[in-house]
């Protein structure tokens, strides 16, 4: 009892120091950032799929046009050996409309505050691939593109595919991003693609000196998670 009684209480008082905005703590806590990341690409390439399967391990063959946004959230664990350290990162997912029409009014307002982005194609669908250049140039920020991993989905319908892996990686490359062939249907590569984000957001952060890696109990500053969060 008194030891259940005791975890209880050091968790409140973790709770507290973090709403306090004090990190001191000891350095076997996990690192903990809550940060927004968006799925880009052109409409009915899979981005709403994606996210379902991500969050939910779910798969509805129904069309559902994005009206705008969406958003949803889910923390992933990553492990980094340098430092040898544990980070819970909870992505904040923006679903952001497809249509040409949206990408060139609103995007601003709905990119503001992202950390990284999944650039999503449709393997049945040239266009698809051909647009993300275009929906690259939404992503930059102080001259270079956030992070990205690039994304060509519905890997299943392979008698419907009019490009390959090549040509796909041709592309992702120039960015010098990771790339993946997925399938919202079966789930092959989607978690795989939301791990490789949150592993470079995490990367950019310590290349950033956003975490001390002192004897404390880091946490993504309070002033730039709110940031993210835009309603």
């Amino acid at each position: 009892m008194y030891a259940r009684e005791s975890g209880s209480r050091m968790s409140n008082e973790i709770d507290t120091l973090i709403k306090r905005g004090d990190t001191r703590n000891t350095i076997d806590e996990p690192l903990i950032a809550k940060l927004k990341v968006c799925l880009l690409g052109d409409g009915a390439v899979g981005k709403t799929s994606l996210i379902r399967r991500f969050v939910e391990d779910h798969f509805n063959d129904d069309y559902l046009l994005t009206i705008g946004t969406k958003t949803s959230k889910k923390r992933l664990i990553i492990k980094r050996t340098n430092p040898q350290r544990e980070f819970h990162l909870t992505l904040m997912i923006w679903d952001i409309m497809g249509q040409i029409s949206f990408r060139k009014l609103l995007h601003p307002t709905y990119l503001k505050g992202a950390k990284g982005a999944l650039l999503v194609c449709d393997l049945t669908r040239k266009e698809t691939l051909e647009h993300l250049d275009d929906w690259i140039d939404s992503l930059y920020i102080e001259g270079r593109v956030m992070p990205s991993v690039f994304v060509a989905n519905k890997v299943d319908l392979e008698d419907q595919h009019v490009f390959g892996k090549a040509e796909f990686e041709s592309v992702a490359s120039a960015y010098d991003s990771p790339f993946f062939m997925t399938s919202a249907k079966t789930g092959e590569n989607v978690e795989k693609a939301f791990q490789s984000l949150g592993e470079k957001l995490i990367d950019e952060l310590l290349a950033n000196n956003s975490f001390s890696t002192s004897r404390v109990k880091p946490r993504f500053s309070e002033s730039a998670i709110a940031s993210n969060y835009h309603y």
